[in-house]
């Protein structure tokens, strides 16, 4: 894929640019490896004041940045300022909290024989970042933060459709007063990633992406005994029992299926309804799924804007083709609107089973897939049915169902009535095909530290 802003509402290439040769990543490589050094000593209250100076930046150019994300991937322009208020708080809450977070932790120095014993978290170096379109600033700066406050320094490979929004990122926390090797973007395409990684001076890498694209990172860096946090797809359930409050859970799965377009690893895509209440649930969500306004991003009207590429929509049509043509019912949507750019109507399906690839792939756009299902047991099984496990979702009120669904849905996260979403104040991440690690929290700004034992006798 080439480096090149073009935009998905239109299919318009608005800009194009070259990636950077051998000597332009040296040299990068080389002023990440030279400023840790120095870096790595500053305090926290130095680091905390660049980075809220860097927030402060990000909020005053919010509505430019919001327009350059919405250009760049088709996320509608509402939700790409939500998306930069967002980094903004993420951004404060480390700057507030990072020295508490990687404070020293007292051991038993008495049973170790030790006059003081304890852990002290301590910078790894150089850590490079390999991030996708989805969320071109919040995917970014989930790592960027923590990373930088707890004394690393990071390089970014983003994706090759929002290269304005990785420049941007690249020069945000220079201008804050970082170093510049603090943190640099690098242009290139995906073929260099692995040179990069091999590298000896970067340390560590995390990647948020593909399946396909976290397999071979992770092989690169086990190869090279590196450590990586990998935050991949999902195939999210979101199970409706029949004590739930319909309405809101109605409401709630219209959001959870069409955030950000529908492409979001932790968007619900797979909507496990109880019986005794799928009938109203099939009935409330078809039409508000059909209620919602597909158009220009740009517009304050619009619910659901394009796809971020044509390829995503390619793939999408397949998927549905598939269904359908295996036996699936088209409950509305299922066809890309006659105009220019990546659009896809917002699609409900049931009768969906595990002879479709839909039941089995992660559909990366506005596309639902409903099941029915007799008890909790059923539900649980059928949620459980994929090879992911980032997040998932739980509506009901008896409480004996709240914990059996907390204990046995096989995610990383699970929200009962409500929809999982990210907080800096919470760890964020998956298991089996969904990844490992997890990002924000302390859990993740821990993630890139030495975990340093002490004993002084």
């Amino acid at each position: 894929m080439a480096i090149a802003t073009v935009n998905p509402a239109t299919g318009e290439t608005l800009k194009t640019f070259e990636p950077l040769d051998e000597r332009e990543v040296e040299e990068r490589l080389e002023r990440a490896a030279a400023d840790f050094l120095t870096y790595r000593a500053t305090g926290f209250a130095q680091r905390a004041a660049w980075m809220r100076a860097a927030a402060d930046l990000l909020e005053g150019e919010l509505e430019e940045t919001a327009r350059l994300m919405t250009t760049e991937m088709g996320k509608t322009l509402a939700s790409a300022r939500a998306e930069a208020t967002k980094c903004v708080t993420g951004m404060r809450f480390y700057a507030d909290n990072a020295e508490a977070l990687l404070a020293d932790e007292p051991g038993d120095a008495q049973a170790v024989g030790a006059r003081r014993a304890y852990a002290r978290y301590q910078p790894l170096g150089p850590v490079l970042a390999v991030m996708p379109w989805n969320f071109p600033l919040w995917q970014v700066i989930r790592f960027a933060a923590p990373a930088l406050m707890a004394g690393n320094v990071g390089l970014l490979k983003h994706a090759s459709n929002v290269p304005q929004t990785a420049l941007y990122l690249g020069e945000l926390f220079t201008r804050a007063g970082f170093p510049a090797g603090c943190f640099q973007t690098l242009l290139i395409g995906s073929s260099q990633v692995e040179s990069v990684l091999r590298d000896r001076r970067v340390v560590a890498a995390t990647l948020t992406g593909s399946e396909p694209a976290g397999r071979s990172v992770a092989a690169i860096a086990g190869s090279e005994v590196k450590k990586t946090v990998l935050e991949l797809g999902g195939s999210d359930p979101f199970v409706v029992m029949p004590s739930a409050d319909l309405e809101a859970a109605v409401s709630t799965a219209v959001t959870a299926r069409v955030q950000n377009n529908g492409q979001s690893c932790i968007a619900a895509k797979r909507f496990i309804v109880h019986t005794d209440v799928y009938d109203e649930f099939e009935a409330l969500f078809v039409e508000r799924m059909e209620s919602l306004r597909v158009g220009d991003p740009m517009e304050e009207t619009t619910d659901v804007g394009p796809l971020a590429t044509e390829q995503g929509l390619d793939d999408l049509e397949k998927l549905v083709a598939d269904a359908a043509g295996r036996g699936a019912r088209v409950l509305c949507g299922g066809v890309s609107p006659d105009r220019p750019g990546w659009f896809y109507e917002p699609t409900v399906l049931s009768g969906v089973t595990p002879g479709m690839k839909l039941f089995l792939e992660e559909s990366f756009g506005p596309v639902a897939s409903l099941y029915r299902v007799g008890d909790v047991e059923e539900a649980v099984t059928l949620a459980n049915a994929t090879s992911f496990g980032l997040g998932a979702n739980a509506w009901t009120t008896d409480e004996r169902e709240q914990e059996r669904l907390v204990n046995e849905l096989e995610a990383g996260m699970v929200a009962v009535n409500g929809m999982v979403v990210s907080y800096p104040q919470l760890p964020f991440g998956g298991i089996r095909n969904s990844g490992y690690g997890r990002e924000l929290s302390a859990h993740g700004i821990r993630e890139f530290c030495n975990l340093k034992t002490v004993w002084i006798g």
